[in-house]
Formats: structure tokens, C-alpha cells, sequence
């Protein structure tokens, strides 16, 4: 980046603000989603019906339905029409009645070999061993792709001058635009996740560097390490990628075909995002590793033992028994072994222009156990320009749909396509388009505890300019997207 000289004085690179893309709320017709179409449409044709049949009574009969259709397609509930609850509500009642909502570890009947002993769907994981590489990736049957994990360590961010964030801001986009060229990752998944500190990294610093000679100073210090050290949080940051099989198939059966196929068409993603990674100043570690992985899956449904497992290295690195021993679904919350958990989704991300550590009052909150998950699904630059051509059709059709039936244009219909203009303008520039989810995974031992830690991240959240809900009805596959590595969707 170009600096220029003023005064006799060198100017220092701006942090430059940025704005996010509104979540789209335009209907398949006049502001309408199809759902509230087709009640309307029933309404409708109740009329239509009552009328053709001879009126009079009849049409006292369709009433009830039309007045039903209607506050089914207009009445909002929890953010949502209420038209939108009924696939949910139907899920939940389906899942009830099945006995879904209860998991049980089988203990004298174990999984085949080479599954994960999770609950849900994601029951039918499979664990793949790389031979080239010692990496565990996860096979997902049904979704058809296959997972990598990895270890990112970095400097804090927000203590970082502004040229140098400015400088690590650009990198990054380096290698969100890198994911979007290839086009085949399905998911890119950057996990944030606090954990209660052992202390061990504090008392092999001070065995390596402390001076132990008995005196009063060297005694305090120790005394303190051993205190703190328990008491602190640590956080640890793990960079997935999915790995679309469908999309490369060809590349797939050019390896060999099969597993083996698609870990090497995958191993050439995870080199060219680790080459990618370092060129911006960010340190990959190896691959994780069966062990590594386990210890996640274990630490997000057991958070009581995470530093156990920390402090113990040889503990818990089987993926067979990672998984929660028992898990109960509730509609707001879940339960699993030592905690209890709620789901977060930022519905929002700030409208405003925001410098890129707006999300510090999240993710620097202490005193809460939190994952914050950010799920991106890379797109295809064709695909995306295609998508853009459309959105702009759409939006432009409307708007003269609007004007001809005497209806207003508002603000939020004109920023949606502001949003569309830039994202082909980024587009044009070389950027990569991504679709972003944001998660947040609450844990806490008792469930008044929950409660208080869910309202201290959803003012946290209205800090760094976002809104949140909170998930109901999918708690279970909301927590295994957002808590655990695995490149999951809701």
C-alpha cells in the first residue's frame, strides 16, 4: 500500500471501515416469500370456491379459512411470520413422538469402528486416516464432503497498530478470495472457542524462565502462578474446510477414486490454504490429528474436563468415545454431561460502517464459556456473477411492479440492491463472494447460569452492532455447527 509524505511527515496506512450486506428480505413477489404465497393462495381459493359453488353460506364457511390464511401470512411471531413456525414446530412434534430429542450413549454396544459417537445426524460421520498426512478427516455420507481441521495461532488484533491491521485485514481477504477460486469447498468454518486454563502454560514458562533460588520474590511469583493460572481462560482458534465431493468429482476419480481420491484432492486445498494462511502472517499448525479432534468434540459436550484434558495429554484421544455420554434437547437449551448449552444466531451484522475488530466485545468477553463460529460457503466466481445478474433482474422487475400498482419503495428494499451493486463491484475487483453464518454456542454448569451468560453475550452482541436470536427447535444441530469443528449447517 502506497504511503504518502506530508510535511516532511510519512503518513501511516488508515484502517479503513466496512460495511456488511443486509440479510435480504425480499419476497418471491411484492415482499411475499413463497410460503405466505401459498396461504394466500389457499385463502383465495376458498373464496373462489364458496363463490362458484353458490355464495351465500358457503362463503360464511370460507371466512374462518381466509381470516386463518391471513394471520398466518401476516401476524409475526419471535421475528418470524407465523406461516414460517409451522415446518419447525411440525419438526419438533415429529422428533418428540420419536423420542429423538433423548441420546444415550451405548456402552455395552458400541459404534462399528470408524464412526464418531455423536448424537443426531451427525451419527453417520465417519473418521478418515490420512496415510500421507496423519490427518483425521471427517467423512460426511450425506452431505457428501469431507473435512480437515487445523490449529491457527496469531498476535492479538486489537493490539495491533492500525497500518498493521489494515495489512492483516488485506491478507485475510487474500485467503477468503483463494477459497472462492477453486470451487470445491462446500464450507469454511473459523472457530473461536474460550477455554477454562490448566495453568500449564504459565508454570512451563516459569520452569523455563523463572529463577527458583528460594527467595521471597521467587516464592510470591510462584505462589501466584499456581493460583491464577487455574483461574484464567485460554482461547484456541481452528480453521476447517469442507471439501465438496460432489463438485470435484472428476478431480476425484482422476486421484483414484474413493477416499483415497478424495483425501487427495483434498490435501491439495489444505496446502494451497496453508501457503495462504502464512503469506498472511497467520501460523498453521499440522493438521489435527484423531487425537486433537477427539479432545474438541470431547471439551464442547464436557466442558468440566477440558482442563483435565489439557493438563493430561494422553487422556481422551479416542473419536469412538468423544462424544457426549447423555444429551437431553430441550426447546431454548440442550443438555449434555456437565453443561448446559444455548445456540446464538447473528440474525444482523451492523448496517454501519464498523473497523474489522468490531466483533472484540464477543469474543473478549470474560467470565463466559462461548464458541463463536463463522460458517462461510465459498462461491464460484461464475456462479456468483450469474446470481448477481439475477438478484438485479429481480430487484429492478419489482421495483416496476411496485410502481405500477402504486406501492412505495422503501429504504430497506433500495439498500438490498446498494448491497447487490457493490457485491458485483467487489466481484469486478477480484474479490471472493461468500455467504457468512454466525454462530454463538453458550455453555454454562446450571441453567440459571445459562440464562445470565445469554444475556451478557446478547449485550455483547449489541456492542459490536449485531442482532441475535436465539435458535428454538434445533438446539442439538445448532450446537454441533456451531461448538464443534466440523463444518456443520443448521
Amino acid at each position: 500500500m502506497a504511503s504518502r509524505t506530508r510535511g516532511g511527515h510519512r503518513d501511516e496506512p488508515e484502517l479503513h471501515p466496512v460495511k456488511f450486506s443486509r440479510l435480504t428480505r425480499r419476497g418471491v413477489l411484492l415482499g411475499l416469500s413463497l410460503s405466505q404465497l401459498l396461504v394466500l393462495a389457499v385463502a383465495a381459493l376458498s373464496i373462489v370456491v364458496a363463490l362458484y359453488m353458490g355464495g351465500g353460506i358457503l362463503l360464511a364457511y370460507a371466512a374462518p379459512i381466509c381470516l386463518l390464511c391471513a394471520v398466518l401470512a401476516w401476524v409475526p411471531a419471535g421475528g418470524r411470520k407465523l406461516i414460517e413456525w409451522v415446518p419447525i414446530a411440525l419438526r419438533w412434534v415429529w422428533r418428540t413422538t420419536g423420542g429423538q430429542l433423548l441420546f444415550r450413549a451405548r456402552i455395552v454396544k458400541p459404534r462399528p469402528a470408524g464412526t464418531l459417537a455423536l448424537p443426531g445426524d451427525a451419527a453417520a460421520l465417519r473418521e478418515y486416516l490420512d496415510p500421507a498426512t496423519d490427518a483425521a478427516m471427517i467423512h460426511d455420507p450425506h452431505a457428501q464432503t469431507l473435512t480437515a481441521v487445523l490449529t491457527v495461532t496469531h498476535p492479538a488484533f486489537v493490539l495491533l497498530d492500525p497500518s498493521e491491521q489494515e495489512r492483516r485485514v488485506t491478507g485475510w481477504g487474500r485467503v477468503l478470495a483463494t477459497c472462492c477460486r477453486s470451487g470445491r469447498l462446500a464450507r469454511v468454518q473459523v472457530l473461536e472457542r474460550t477455554l477454562p486454563d490448566s495453568g500449564s502454560g504459565l508454570a512451563e514458562w516459569w520452569s523455563e524462565h523463572g529463577r527458583a533460588d528460594g527467595s521471597w520474590t521467587s516464592t510470591v511469583y510462584a505462589e501466584l502462578i499456581d493460583r491464577a493460572g487455574p483461574a484464567g481462560e485460554l482461547h484456541a482458534t481452528t480453521l476447517s474446510v469442507a471439501l465438496d465431493m460432489r463438485a470435484a468429482a472428476r478431480a476425484i476419480r482422476t486421484a483414484g477414486g474413493g477416499m483415497r481420491g478424495a483425501a487427495a484432492v483434498l490435501r491439495q486445498e489444505m496446502t494451497t490454504l496453508s501457503a495462504a494462511l502464512r503469506a498472511a502472517d497467520l501460523t498453521p499448525s499440522e493438521w489435527a490429528g484423531p487425537g486433537e479432534i477427539a479432545v474438541m468434540l470431547r471439551s464442547a459436550y464436557d466442558p468440566a474436563v477440558a482442563a483435565t484434558l489439557e493438563r493430561h495429554r494422553d487422556l481422551g484421544r479416542n473419536l469412538a468415545t468423544a462424544g457426549p455420554v447423555a444429551l437431553t434437547e430441550s426447546w431454548q437449551h440442550l443438555r449434555s454431561d456437565s453443561a448446559f448449552h444455548a445456540v446464538l444466531w447473528i440474525t444482523e451484522w451492523p448496517r454501519s460502517l464498523v473497523y474489522p475488530g468490531f466483533l472484540a466485545p464477543i469474543l473478549l468477553s470474560s467470565g463466559v464459556r462461548r464458541a463463536f463460529s463463522l460458517i462461510a460457503t465459498p462461491i464460484r466466481s461464475d456462479q456468483a456473477a450469474r446470481d448477481i445478474r439475477k438478484k438485479k433482474t429481480e430487484y429492478i422487475s419489482d421495483a416496476h411492479q411496485r410502481q405500477r400498482i402504486g406501492q412505495i419503495e422503501d429504504a430497506q428494499q433500495s439498500a438490498e440492491f446498494e448491497d447487490v451493486l457493490q457485491q458485483e463491484a467487489d466481484l469486478t475487483s477480484g474479490h471472493g463472494i461468500l455467504r457468512y453464518t454466525g454462530l454463538i454456542a453458550v455453555s454454562a454448569p446450571t441453567l440459571d447460569e445459562l440464562e445470565g451468560a445469554v444475556s451478557a453475550l446478547e449485550q455483547a452482541a449489541i456492542q459490536a452492532s449485531c442482532e441475535t436470536r436465539r435458535l428454538v427447535g434445533q438446539q442439538a444441530a445448532a450446537f454441533a455447527a456451531a461448538a464443534l469443528p466440523l463444518c456443520r449447517t443448521v
